[in-house]
């Protein structure tokens, strides 16, 4: 990509005189700088003087642009209003660089991607959106490759504290070449959350042993997960005078509840291949690549693992603890209206917990805090199901990422481009980190300020703190047009959900569907590059019979119920991620 700076610096120069703004002096600058520290952004890893001293770089970088109205796009989390409500004026006071950061629903910052990626229409200047398309922007041709563009039309306006290792998700906005496509603004996982305090109670743990012959305590299969969401549905029945239920989760046929099971569910359950951030050869969509990495199939008989085995039984167990230990009206919930569930205080663990209700649960208002705000819950690693083996990834993680497309002009595209660095630049992160509770940068999780909030937080920052963080990653770049794709999975799961069809007939369906929107992009020719080839059909038993992923159906898909106490796991984890 040619360097158009000269055409840039002019472009806007003309649009600052036509406004009749004016760059402030150096001195102007610094006051604002001093005066958004101060207000604004008091917590933070550097020093006052290293904050001013960034911001003073952002105000510099920006006098080219000043005067311009860009529009910024991201979803609706605590995150990214904090930075539309706080950050965008921040930025716009410091850099008159007049910012609009919208927030719209996740399904429309999709949908208004795919449309500005099809059309060639600069709908808006950049985008917040999931590290789970990385495989469509490395395939398209049109996503700016932020590692080429910093090194060359970004060179003049990349922050030189930037500090990209220091962030703790770049792995999954990077494709197979080690490019960065996609820079992260948020991330959260889904998790295990308990009942820490029912656990504690010395009258159920002797009941559970009782029953169960073994420790009550945070499951490390899905077998004990099962037995927990039995207990305390059908043995305990009640605490306080409240019905109680084992198990939360959610089935309204609804966009939603794709999320439920392309995030990770089947790979959970271990149907995918060892490898992180994404299972080589077959991730945890189930769809197999060949060493070029390119698409070659998500049916089993070409060798994916979409309808396999393992994917059958997590969805069977998917079903079945929805209808046998939740409560009843979930099974016409959606994601938004099943997360503030747990929060009502009679749902005793949920197996698929998303961080990014953390501040939600803390607020001590809810049911599950005590007289002082402290959380009567923990999140734990989740547990994995029978199929799972060593060097799989253990879960799913959710990472918002600044992109940007090429149908942007340059100059709305660099100005935009500033603006998100302005969002995660270490003199803004951590406020926004304990404003949102969704970590982007190792310095921010390690800092003091989060050691005092830890206590409060049920778990999440330990979690952060451990290595093992890093095993529960996003959807990968197997999935090559992931607009396209993801609804397939509703759409074909929810008849699962609802008992209109088992659980093997609707993922036949949807890997044949996954199939055929692979087959036909391929034909279609839209790929710029790691275009899908897909394996010829053969008999499945062939697949099956081989070594890896699709694996053949287990004799025993329900081994004993294993547990562990939770303040030895989290010492463990502490102890781990201690530097």
């Amino acid at each position: 990509m040619r360097n158009n700076k000269f055409k840039l610096t002019t472009l806007a120069a003309s649009l600052m005189l036509a406004s009749g703004t004016l760059i402030a002096d150096d001195h102007d600058a610094r006051a604002i700088a001093e005066r958004l520290v101060d207000e604004h952004f008091q917590n933070s890893t550097l020093s006052r003087e290293e904050q001013i001293e960034e911001l003073l770089w952002f105000a510099k970088a920006a006098e080219p642009f000043r005067g311009m109205d860009i529009q910024t796009v991201a979803e609706g989390l605590t995150t990214h209003v904090y930075e539309s409500e706080v950050l965008a004026e921040a930025f716009s006071e410091l850099t008159g660089i007049n910012i609009t950061h919208n927030i719209i629903g996740e399904g429309d910052v999709v949908d208004t991607m795919q449309n500005q990626m099809q059309s060639g229409n600069s709908i808006y200047d950049g985008f917040v959106n999931d590290t789970d398309s990385i495989g469509t922007h490395i395939r398209y041709g049109t996503t700016i490759n932020l590692t080429q563009a910093m090194e060359n039309e970004w060179a003049d306006y990349t922050l030189p504290t930037l500090d990209l290792d220091d962030f703790i998700g770049l792995q999954y906005g990077t494709g197979p070449d080690g490019s960065l496509f996609q820079l992260p603004t948020q991330q959260f996982a889904n998790l295990y959350w308990f009942r820490y305090d029912w656990f504690q109670r010395e009258d159920l743990q002797e009941q559970f042993r009782e029953i169960y012959g073994y420790d009550l305590g945070v499951p490390t299969n899905w077998t004990a997960y099962e037995d927990i969401a039995e207990f305390f549905t059908d043995h305990v029945g009640e605490i306080d005078g409240t019905t109680v239920y084992g198990h939360m989760d959610y089935g309204r046929r609804d966009p939603s509840l794709g999320w439920r099971f392309h995030d990770s569910w089947l790979s959970m359950a271990g149907m995918g291949s060892p490898g992180v951030p994404s299972g080589n050869p077959v991730d945890d969509w189930g769809i197999r690549v060949n060493e070029d990495s390119q698409p070659v199939g998500a049916s089993v008989s070409r060798g994916g693992a979409t309808n396999s085995p393992a994917s059958v039984f997590a969805m069977q167990k998917a079903v079945d603890w929805l209808r046998d230990y939740a409560p009843e009206e979930a099974q016409g919930m959606t994601f938004g209206e099943a997360g503030p569930v747990p929060a009502q205080g009679h749902i005793a663990q949920q197996i698929f917990w998303y961080t990014a209700f953390t501040a939600d649960m803390t607020d001590p208002a809810v049911a599950v805090t005590d007289d002082e705000g402290n959380p009567l819950w923990r999140m734990a690693p989740s547990p994995t199901g029978p199929y799972w083996e060593e060097g799989m990834k253990v879960g799913y993680q959710d990472v918002g990422a600044w992109t940007f497309f090429d149908s942007t002009p340059e100059d709305r595209r660099t100005a935009a481009w500033l603006f998100a660095q302005f969002t995660v630049a270490k003199t803004t992160s951590l406020e926004k980190l304990m404003a949102g509770l969704t970590p982007i940068r190792e310095s921010d999780i390690f800092s003091e300020q989060m050691t005092e909030m830890a206590p409060k937080l049920g778990g999440l920052v330990e979690f952060y703190r451990s290595p093992n963080e890093s095993n529960w990653t996003p959807t990968g770049t197997n999935v090559p047009d992931y607009p396209r794709m993801a609804p397939l999975w509703w759409q074909n799961l929810a008849p699962v959900m609802s008992g209109e069809v088992t659980p093997q007939e609707g993922l036949d369906k949807l890997a044949a569907d996954m199939d055929n929107t692979m087959h036909r992009l391929a034909r279609a020719n839209v790929f710029d590059s790691y275009a899908p080839m897909l394996n010829e059909e053969r008999d499945p038993q062939y697949w099956l019979d081989q070594e890896g992923s699709p694996k053949q159906k287990l004799d025993d898909e329900m081994p004993q119920g294993t547990t562990v106490p939770y303040d030895e796991m989290m010492e463990a984890w502490m102890e781990a991620g201690t530097r």
